[in-house]
């Protein structure tokens, strides 16, 4: 028991001693947070500030933690301070050179510091007002943040192009992008024409069977439902608003007194006009964000370190952007060994001849091939299209299909003996192409012009016969003094006119629906159909069928720019007869481009070649303004010249399309605004007019090559500044050193100069006192030397061996028959002790 109790109490004693030990370690503590609060202090009014300004920090935090609410004057300034710096260190730390947790943490710890004490630098209502302040200013950079990620969403298929070219490359995505332009400038048409002559006609203008223009005739009444009939857009497709026929010429429809000519008329020549401003200024701005120059400097370099974005989170998102940069990557090869390719140049032009000679050939076969079926068309059509088959029916456009679709085909094979950089290849294709599909269309122009003459004077005829059936009706069925009411006729048994502007309008849109048929059924079978047997029937097959033949097709990019370009000029060209026209384009847009987004991926194989496309596709845009000019020349010219249908339209009884506009200003507007007008349209303004705009254009485009030449020299010089400069620099210090050398070397002849001239006195007076001494000598053994001259030969002395002294400035030599006297020896001083 006492073994125990000693034990206990020495328990106790060890847990008192502890006890005690952490109390002692407590005030320790205590003392020591007090003395490091105090060197804090004495330390901010040492430091430096940066580190005075993260010591008020680490107080303002403890203050604030304990006592938010009371802070004095100058701890107010301290934070407000200490808010400023973190804000700075913020803007700031994107440069630093710091690992990156170290500035994910400082961001971090900087981001709670001044969200947890900015609101604090006020007072009662002033401090409210600035939290809310605060709040409202991080609330707009929220929205003004998503809002942009919004507008960037709302970029009609964003998403796919940029998964297309990522996959295929830049030149592959263009196709996609021009696509989307197109679309949305066939949106802005159909809105006009939708809106402003379809449906007022629908709405407001007379019913269908009210009067012989909107009613079926008796003789089609039968068939006017079936769909062979209903797909070539006759039957009730040709007595619809979708075509010219169907309009009124009544000058105001509906309550709204709507002018249905004035706005028929007045939207047909606004949407050329907005077409044309619309691709010029397209071209305005691409060639601006061009700019000219050379954007290859360290390109290798540039891609290497700077092209991967680090703000990717999403996996699909990481991969896309792995293919694009290697992508890209083969691009920039591609267009290195490009520009170091050297061809032996004699075959390569003779080989460019040659294909460009085999182009011609088929462009004069294409062109004759469309001549002969339009004349054969016009054969069958006198003949009565009833006996002929479908494919007479059809000819025309199925011929032009199908050169469509197979000529590109063999002007790429011709292009492979050209030998030319992809990107050039790619414009030499789409300039024949170009060349083939306008020679096509401007031959069916042509022919149509030829039917539209036909169908003029059939309407002549017409109106006889109306005449005399009006007279016989009239005859027949009336007394000489009969007071009966008039016999009212059908408007279907009513004779009428052949309308030759709806045959226009329908043929083009047989020609659209026709081509948008071939396309995709081209599409499914060339490259679906195909890459599924490729895909199944390589396991089975002899030979490898994804590398050898057939393999998977690529996609070919002038073909279908150029099926583009011209599907659209058919729509401009066609669209003042047929309104329905922008809206069989949009349909077709918008199904084109899932289907071939869809295609691309799942049937096509990237090109062996990837090629950068051009920075700015002012080619696509140069070639869609030619045709836009080429397809409106038509239109201009039946608008201008021909008459008319009496019959039908809304310019039926009119002897030109354009008179509605001087209706128009004598029926609504005043006199004097007519005379304006009329003076304004004169030509004798027009045409100055024309030419001032003529000269401005050709000003502002020389100075745009000056502003261009100029940019291209100063990128030349920010290029070659360095090393020009470190190349001037060191001319400067040769010559330098040149001069230099040259000084010292004048300073060394001067001083020689100088010291000779001061010892030519001295050696003169020593030459002659030496010459006195020899005259004395001589006279004393004179009488010697004359004794002795013939018992031995004299003895010439030491010093007549010596060469003679140099004859200097006033120094004369030794006399003629007088012995050369010896030079007094001069020492040279170094040239290390002249100075």
């Amino acid at each position: 028991m006492e073994v125990v109790g000693e034990e206990d109490g020495d328990t106790e004693g060890k847990r008192k001693n502890g006890h005690s030990k952490k109390e002692e370690k407590k005030e320790d503590n205590e003392r020591g947070e007090k003395v490091q609060k105090k060197k804090k202090n004495k330390r901010i009014e040492t430091s430096s500030e940066q580190e005075s300004s993260e010591e008020v920090e680490d107080e303002v935090e403890e203050e604030g933690e304990e006592k938010p609410e009371v802070l004095s004057p100058e701890e107010l300034e301290k934070l407000k301070e200490a808010v400023d710096e973190r804000k700075k260190r913020i803007s700031t730390l994107r440069g630093k050179p710091w690992p990156m947790r170290k500035k994910l943490l400082t961001l971090r710890e900087s981001h709670e510091f001044v969200e947890k004490y900015e609101g604090a630098l006020g007072k009662g209502k002033s401090r409210k007002l600035y939290a809310y302040k605060v709040m409202m200013l991080k609330k707009w950079m929220k929205f003004q943040r998503d809002f942009e990620n919004f507008k960037t969403a709302c970029v009609p298929w964003e998403m796919k192009i940029k998964e297309i070219e990522s996959h295929f490359g830049s030149s592959v995505a263009s196709y996609f992008i021009f696509l989307r332009w197109m679309y949305g400038i066939n949106m802005i048409l159909f809105g006009l024409t939708f809106g402003l002559v379809m449906v007022p006609e629908a709405l407001m203008g007379r019913p269908y069977g009210s009067m012989p223009r909107k009613t079926v005739p008796r003789a089609e009444e039968a068939n006017a439902m079936d769909f062979a009939v209903l797909w070539d857009f006759g039957g009730y497709a040709q007595y619809s608003v979708l075509f010219y026929g169907y309009y009124n010429s009544q000058r105001a429809i509906g309550w709204l007194k709507f002018r249905m000519p004035l706005s028929y008329f007045l939207v047909g020549v606004g949407t050329v006009a907005y077409s044309y401003m619309v691709v010029i200024r397209t071209m305005a701005r691409n060639a601006n964000e061009d700019g000219g120059g050379d954007d290859n400097s360290f390109n290798f370099s540039w891609k290497m370190f700077t092209s991967w974005d680090y703000l990717i989170g999403n996996p699909e998102t990481a991969d896309n952007k792995f293919a694009s940069i290697t992508t890209s990557f083969k691009e920039a090869i591609l267009e290195e060994q490009e520009s170091r390719k050297d061809d032996n140049i004699h075959l390569t032009r003779f080989l460019r001849v040659l294909a460009n000679f085999l182009v011609l050939c088929c462009l004069a076969g294409s062109g004759y091939l469309i001549y002969f079926v339009v004349r054969r068309s016009q054969k069958f059509a006198l003949e009565g299209l009833e006996s002929h088959s479908w494919w007479e029916r059809n000819e025309v456009n199925m011929v032009m299909s199908l050169l469509g679709m197979f000529c590109p085909m063999l002007f790429d094979v011709i292009s492979a003996l050209e030998n030319y950089h992809p990107r050039i290849a790619l414009q030499w294709q789409l300039g024949r192409i170009f060349a083939l599909f306008l020679g096509n269309l401007y031959t069916f122009i042509i022919a149509l012009m030829d039917e539209i003459n036909l169908k003029r004077e059939e309407e002549e005829v017409l109106k006889l016969n109306m005449t005399i059936w009006e007279a016989s009706l009239y005859n027949g069925t009336l007394g000489a003094n009969s007071t009966a009411p008039p016999i009212t006729v059908h408007p279907a048994d009513i004779p009428r006119g052949p309308c030759w502007e709806t045959m226009v309008g329908q043929e083009f849109v047989r020609l659209i629906v026709s081509d948008t048929m071939t396309t995709y059924i081209t599409l499914l079978i060339g490259d679906f159909l195909r890459a599924v047997l490729v895909r199944f029937l390589n396991y089975c097959w002899c030979w490898d069928l994804e590398a050898g033949f057939p393999s998977y097709s690529e996609f070919d990019v002038s073909g279908n720019v150029l099926g583009l370009i011209f599907n659209q000029g058919m729509i401009w060209m066609g669209a003042f007869y047929a309104p329905c026209l922008p809206a069989l384009n949009v349909l077709r847009l918008h199904v084109s481009m899932y289907l071939q987004c869809w295609a691309v991926m799942c049937c096509n194989v990237p090109q062996e070649r990837v090629f950068k496309a051009s920075g700015s596709n002012n080619f696509y845009m140069a070639m869609l303004l030619v045709i836009l000019f080429l397809s409106t020349l038509p239109a201009i010219y039946t608008i201008v010249t021909i008459p008319p249908s009496f019959d039908c339209g809304p310019f039926s009884g009119k002897s030109r399309m354009f008179d509605v506009i001087q209706e128009t200003l004598e029926s609504d507007f005043p006199a004097w605004f007519g005379k304006m007008f009329s003076y304004a349209s004169n030509p004798g303004l027009v045409l100055p007019f024309l030419l001032l705009m003529v000269l401005a254009i050709y000003y502002l485009q020389s100075t745009s090559k000056s502003y261009k030449q100029a940019n291209l020299e100063l990128k030349k010089k920010l290029q070659t500044g360095p090393t020009a400069d470190l190349h001037a620099a060191e001319q400067n210090e040769e010559n330098k050193k040149k001069k230099k050398m040259a000084a010292l070397k004048a300073a060394m002849d001067l001083e020689e100069a100088q010291n000779a001239r001061s010892e030519a006195p001295r050696q003169q007076r020593n030459n002659n006192a030496s010459q006195q001494s020899y005259r004395d000598r001589g006279e004393k053994k004179g009488g010697e030397h004359r004794a002795h001259q013939g018992k031995s030969n004299h003895q010439i002395p030491p010093s007549a061996t010596r060469p003679p002294a140099p004859r200097g400035h006033g120094l004369p030599g030794p006399l003629p028959g007088n012995q050369r006297q010896p030079a007094p020896s001069v020492q040279r001083v170094p040239n290390s002790q002249r100075h």
